[in-house]
């Protein structure tokens, strides 16, 4: 399968070939062709995709705090987020790999996750900082945005939990009390108690951000 219908996938045509070839080949691939493998390339996606990650959060995330941002930055540059990223595109059907590498069967999980990093590297010098840029908005913003709500939903359970246990332990529950809506855009109401005592209700897309919601709600009363 040519390296075009890549391009075509990753919505980037390179004006350098080699460079995305170079992105995809493995160590293993390169020890046994005598040629240059994709590790330094790696090397350098690693800081744009940190640099860009954190601008995004920064002019895009007013109402987080540093240490959150920090938080969403670690949950989203990551081996997981960055092996889905492959998969969506397919980079497995394109990576250059040794026959030893084939051979073993390992997982290709950190492979797959450094190929990503390296195209992004060979995206900034085919065209510069701004390619690189929409290639990375456009395949973790969704990411982003779900881990920003999580690292709320966190901090307002946890508030709330070292708020209530101030005193000692005390059992703090959440329940899902209602769904509201059709299956493809369903709400949920969320009761939030301690020691059997209800505190507050929340609402939101998820069963997670309802208790978010329920949570700060709490903390309101």
């Amino acid at each position: 399968m040519g390296l075009e219908v890549l391009e075509k996938e990753i919505g980037y045509s390179f004006s350098n070939k080699e460079l995305l070839k170079k992105a995809l080949t493995h160590t293993s691939y390169a020890n046994e062709n005598h040629i240059e493998s994709n590790e330094r390339l790696e090397y350098l996606g690693d800081s744009i995709l940190e640099f860009l990650s954190s601008k995004f959060l920064f002019n895009n995330y007013h109402n987080l705090t540093e240490g959150e941002m920090t938080k969403v930055r670690a949950n989203v540059v990551c081996e997981n987020s960055l092996f889905e990223v492959a998969n969506r595109h397919n980079f497995s059907d394109f990576l250059f790999l040794g026959r030893s590498e084939i051979a073993s069967n390992n997982s290709k999980k950190a492979i797959l996750a450094d190929s990503v990093e390296a195209v992004i590297a060979a995206i900034y010098l085919d065209s510069g900082i701004e390619e690189a840029e929409k290639f990375i908005i456009a395949n973790l913003a969704e990411a982003i945005e779900i881990a920003s709500k999580n690292v709320g939903m966190k901090d307002y359970k946890t508030v709330l939990q070292e708020k209530l246990q101030r005193h000692g332990d005390v059992k703090i529950q959440y329940r899902v009390i209602k769904e509201i809506g059709p299956d493809h855009d369903k709400n949920f109401m969320v009761e939030v108690s301690c020691n059997n005592k209800k505190l507050a209700e929340g609402i939101g897309k998820s069963k997670k951000e309802a208790e978010m919601q329920a949570a700060k709600n709490a903390l309101n009363v």
